[in-house]
C-alpha cells in the first residue's frame, strides 16, 4: 500500500460531510516514505509510542491524537524522532470521534451494548451516544467488566439501586457537566466516559446517574484498533500492530 491508497482509503471509510467538518482533525505530520507495509495504531502520539512502533518495524503510525499544542515542544521533538525512524504518521481525532464504527461504539461493542440507539454526534458540544444491554446488570458486575476490558484500574460512582440498563457514554475528555445532563435527559441510568473532574463526579451525584470513568487513552484505543482493521481489510497485503501505551492514568 502506498500514501495515496492509504489517502483514499480513509476518504472510503469517512464519510465526505464528517471529513469536512473536522478538516483541521486530522492528517499527515509526517511523509518520509511512499510504501507502507506494517502499521502501527494507538491512541496517542508520543515519543513513547515512536519508540515502540520504531522496534517493530512500523512505516505508518496510526494514532487519534495529533501532539497536543500545549504539551509544549512535544511536536517538534517527535517530528525529529519520526523522521530519524523514516516513519510516516497520520492522526485523525474529531472525524473518529464521531464515525459509526468510531470510539463510542467501539468501547459499546467491547463492553457488548449491542442495542444502540444513538451514535455520538457533533452539535455544538459532544453528544452522548446511547446504548441499551439486552439484559440489565448489576453496576458492579459493569464496573468489573469495564476493569478487564480497559485493562486498568477504573473509578465507579454508584449513585441509585436500580440494574443497569441504558448508557450513555463518551470516550475520552466526556466529563462536562453538560454533556452527562445530555446522557441524563435521555434516560440513561449509567455514564461512561475517559475523564472525570470535581464537576462530573458532583453532577452525576446530584443527577443520581451512575457514573465509570476509565482513562483517555484506553476508552479510545478500540476506535483506533476498529480503523486499523479496517484499512487492514481493504489491503491485506500489509500488517497491524498495536502499540502497547502505558497505563498512566486511571490509578
Amino acid at each position: 500500500m502506498n500514501l495515496d491508497r492509504f489517502e483514499d482509503t480513509i476518504k472510503s471509510l469517512f464519510p465526505e460531510e464528517l471529513l469536512s467538518e473536522f478538516h483541521d482533525d486530522y492528517g499527515f505530520t509526517s511523509c518520509v516514505k511512499n510504501e507502507i507495509n506494517r502499521v502501527g495504531y494507538c491512541t496517542n502520539l508520543s515519543l513513547e509510542a515512536i519508540e515502540l512502533a520504531a522496534a517493530q518495524n512500523v512505516d505508518l503510525l496510526l494514532t487519534h491524537h495529533d501532539a497536543w499544542d500545549f504539551l509544549y515542544g512535544l511536536r517538534d521533538v517527535c517530528m525529529e524522532k519520526l523522521k530519524e525512524y523514516n516513519m510516516n504518521h497520520f492522526y485523525i481525532h474529531g472525524p473518529l470521534d464521531y464515525v459509526e464504527f468510531g470510539t463510542c461504539t467501539s468501547l459499546m461493542n467491547a463492553l457488548e451494548i449491542n442495542n444502540i440507539i444513538q451514535l455520538s454526534i457533533y452539535d455544538e458540544g459532544d453528544i452522548p451516544g446511547i446504548g441499551e444491554l439486552t439484559e440489565p446488570q448489576s453496576f458492579e458486575v459493569l464496573t468489573e467488566k469495564t476493569t478487564q476490558t480497559l485493562n486498568e484500574h477504573v473509578r465507579a460512582w454508584k449513585h441509585h439501586d436500580r440494574p443497569v440498563k441504558r448508557i450513555g457514554m463518551v470516550t475520552g475528555a466526556g466529563h462536562s457537566s453538560n454533556t452527562i445532563k445530555k446522557a441524563v435527559d435521555a434516560g440513561c441510568d449509567t455514564y461512561i466516559t475517559g475523564e472525570a473532574t470535581l464537576y462530573s463526579i458532583q453532577y452525576a451525584q446530584f443527577a443520581g446517574i451512575n457514573l465509570i470513568a476509565g482513562s483517555h487513552t484506553f476508552t479510545e484505543i478500540f476506535g483506533v484498533e476498529s480503523l486499523a482493521k479496517k484499512i487492514k481489510e481493504q489491503h491485506k497485503e500489509i500488517s497491524i500492530v498495536r502499540i502497547e501505551e502505558s497505563h498512566f492514568e486511571a490509578r
